[in-house]
């Protein structure tokens, strides 16, 4: 079997790191092609010692000019890119067979649908991708003929729980619904008045996941959620209304597939992101991960139905899905913006939705054309975003 040549992109965050030491596990499987990262230097550069990219990609020219001196003092033989363009470069490369999509945000957009049209193997752990230009992104996916795994815990556990070769068409494979799982974040039993005054060290403290701080953020507020309904959306071909959400504190069911015949299909596991991507890594295999095993005794599992009173961005994200045209774009630009402030200490947590209904109120009426169309809205909402904090923080 030849090994996989492998680019990731957004190698420093939680995914990134998860994914390279499931590849170390395996080092006969898999050959490390390019590494990306924003600004942690000192980790991409220890990342490229032990595995030897030809390139590596950092966002900012002078993060790159840093870690470029660092290797080549080294005696490292890898070269050091840096900008937009590059990340297209490395994830869209003759030689690159799979790309780990990993990068937080709209940023990683353009590099994913380039690989998308080059008919790569993509692993998708970037939400924004589906959210800002699902129809886009599925058309580039269906005309190459490239091929698409999940990586988010809940999106991995529908894929593998519905039938083997299953085509897109949940009608005909007997499916009733898609039922997503959340833990319900570390401010599941708090008050809205309580919620309202969190800081951002009790909003990034998850109960169960060890994640960056904006989609722990986003966890927290329930947005995360909202933003894999979207996803489903695409990734399933399903209805909104085929899409359900449970609450499920001990994150060890990561989602269910319910059928016609009322049977329900749920896979099942140690709360361990290194499951999900051993999992799209060998596909159709199953490598192993590192992973402990999971112990079901004297579990108790407990479910209970989402409060959309409390956590209004869940709501928000199945009203985008439903609008449809620019709404999904906007919901995911102003979350960004009002996560990145309130993480700043420029706004509350309560602001976070405030600052959303604010840009989902103000949508053009028009139907998004073009990838440049969405950006451009995506740039539009988050100035909208900024002037609306900005007012609030002064008012």
């Amino acid at each position: 079997m030849n090994p996989q040549v492998l680019t990731i992109l957004g190698a420093t965050g939680t995914i990134g790191v998860n994914t390279l030491d499931v590849v170390a596990r395996h080092p006969e499987r898999f050959i490390v092609f390019a590494l990306t990262g924003a600004t942690q230097t000192d980790k991409l550069f220890h990342q490229c010692m032990e595995f030897r990219p030809r390139y590596a990609v950092m966002t900012a020219r002078a993060a790159a000019d840093e870690l470029r001196s660092k290797l080549s003092d080294a005696g490292s033989l890898t070269t050091v890119l840096s900008g937009p363009q590059a990340l297209v470069d490395v994830a869209s490369a003759p030689e690159v067979t799979t790309l780990m999509a990993a990068i937080v945000g709209a940023a990683g957009l353009p590099a994913t649908l380039a690989a998308a049209k080059a008919g790569k193997r993509i692993l998708l752990a970037n939400k924004e991708t589906l959210v800002v230009s699902g129809q886009l992104f599925m058309d580039a996916i269906a005309q190459s003929g490239a091929e698409l795994l999940p990586i988010d815990s809940e999106h991995s556990a529908i894929y593998q729980s519905l039938p083997a070769g299953f085509d897109g068409n949940l009608d005909k494979a007997g499916v009733n619904a898609i039922w997503l799982t959340a833990s319900g974040g570390p401010f599941r039993t708090w008050s809205a008045e309580q919620m309202n005054a969190a800081t951002p060290e009790q909003a990034v403290a998850h109960p169960n996941w060890v994640m960056g701080r904006k989609i722990s953020v986003d966890s927290a507020s329930m947005m995360n959620k909202g933003l894999e309904v979207i996803e489903a959306r695409w990734l399933f071909h399903a209805n909104p209304e085929q899409i359900r959400v449970l609450v499920h504190p001990q994150s060890i069911i990561h989602s269910m597939v319910e059928y016609r015949d009322g049977s329900v299909m749920a896979q099942l596991g140690t709360p361990d992101m290194r499951t999900p991507i051993a999992y799209a890594l060998g596909f159709p295999e199953r490598l192993e991960a590192g992973v402990s095993p999971l112990s079901l005794v004297g579990a108790n599992l407990q479910f209970e139905q989402p409060d959309f009173e409390r956590f209004p961005c869940l709501g928000m994200a199945f009203d985008s899905l439903q609008h449809g045209g620019y709404a999904p774009a906007v919901l995911n630009a102003a979350n960004e913006v009002a996560v990145e402030a309130f993480l700043n200490r420029q706004c509350s947590f309560g602001d976070i939705p405030r600052a959303i209904h604010h840009a989902l109120a103000n949508l053009p009426t028009s139907a998004p054309a073009s990838l440049e169309d969405l950006l451009e809205e995506d740039s539009r909402a988050r100035h909208m975003t900024r002037e609306f904090l900005s007012l609030r923080a002064m008012a």
